[in-house]
């Protein structure tokens, strides 16, 4: 009798079906702790309770994607434990914020399968909520995975692929209870730089690298659970490389833009993301930013931006995206589309 869990493969998913995720985790200032020392992290809400309630919070939450961090390792065991690539993201929102002793779980739904020509795997897609302790959910988001099959023999099942708007209106991103910027301290953030600086169209190159190692990846990996072959076992792919995870890239690329948008203070939105390539041990990683799109809130003294935020491992001033047959450019390793909060 096999005790052990194996993970799903492609065929062991139905549209509809609803996964509730094992192992609730409490989090606490040491997760903030951990975050700060794997990443250059250092937005001034998250670090300081002082800064945030001058900003109309209790305290500073811990970091936005400390919460997706969290809840996508949950589902890692039922969605990508044997999967070939986690492809992207879409309609993520994040509801609410996560304080130090927040106790968070997910599920999640099957929306959607399609397999691939090959017959061997097939794209899974999975709409997953984060809540608290309360039942309230804390983040929800849209994620696709290439996910390995048992039996290249066994049957396709018949191809759902989701229709998902490729961004979230900014009137249904949810803004934290009390958020106000009118009073809001540019010296401690650490730039002068408001939302009416930023241009629609604007690029800004972060300038910082990081070069990634293989201890400091898979100690991120380990601490939020997540258990994914690609990221630990060097056997598990014909190369013998580990994968770096990909929301490692993500979170690397948001600390790096601190410089020149660090007034870009929590993360409300997932318009969409793709990982475009793989990034490994030794890789060093920039980042630079596109502004898409500005729109004000209700919030006193808050505006919405709406950012691209490229990470890549070439130059400095690098913003070359795709190549000419209209693929990404090998270099570039995350394509994320995201909304922020910045003081008017």
């Amino acid at each position: 009798m096999t005790k052990t869990n194996p993970g799903r493969f492609f065929e062991d998913y139905r549209v509809g079906e609803v996964i509730r995720h094992a192992v609730p985790r409490t989090v606490s200032g040491g997760e903030r702790a951990l975050y700060h020392a794997l990443y250059p992290a250092r937005h001034a809400i998250h670090s300081s309770d002082e800064f945030a309630r001058a900003c109309g919070l209790k305290a500073a939450p811990l970091d936005d994607l400390i919460a997706f961090h969290t809840v996508f390792g949950k589902t890692v065991p039922d969605i990508s434990l044997n999967a070939v690539a986690n492809l992207g993201y879409a309609q993520g929102r994040w509801l609410a914020p996560v304080w130090p002793g927040d106790t968070l779980r997910a599920e999640s739904e099957v929306i959607g399968l399609r397999q691939n020509s090959n017959g061997k795997s097939g794209t899974v897609y999975v709409r997953t909520r984060g809540l608290n302790q309360s039942d309230e959910a804390v983040l929800d988001y849209v994620r696709w995975v290439m996910v390995r099959k048992r039996d290249p023999e066994a049957p396709a099942p018949k191809a759902v692929v989701p229709d998902l708007p490729q961004v979230v209106p900014p009137d249904s991103l949810a803004i934290p209870a009390g958020l106000d910027f009118t009073r809001y301290d540019f010296t401690f953030a650490g730039e002068p730089h408001r939302w009416g600086d930023n241009a629609v169209g604007e690029i800004i190159d972060h300038v910082d690298g990081v070069t990634v190692e293989e201890a400091e990846h898979m100690l991120a990996t380990r601490l939020w659970q997540n258990t994914a072959k690609v990221h630990f076992d060097a056997t598990f792919r014909e190369d013998g490389r580990r994968l770096i995870y990909g929301g490692h890239v993500i979170s690397l690329a948001r600390a790096l833009s601190f410089n020149g948008l660090a007034n870009a203070q929590l993360i409300v939105g997932l318009n969409g993301g793709a990982h475009a390539n793989p990034c490994y041990a030794g890789d060093t990683v920039r980042a630079w930013s596109e502004v898409l799109d500005k729109a004000e809130t209700d919030a006193p003294g808050v505006g919405a931006i709406r950012l691209r935020l490229v990470a890549h491992t070439g130059r400095a001033g690098d913003h070359a995206l795709r190549g000419e047959d209209g693929r990404y450019a090998p270099h570039v390793l995350l394509d994320l589309d995201y909304w922020a909060l910045m003081p008017l």
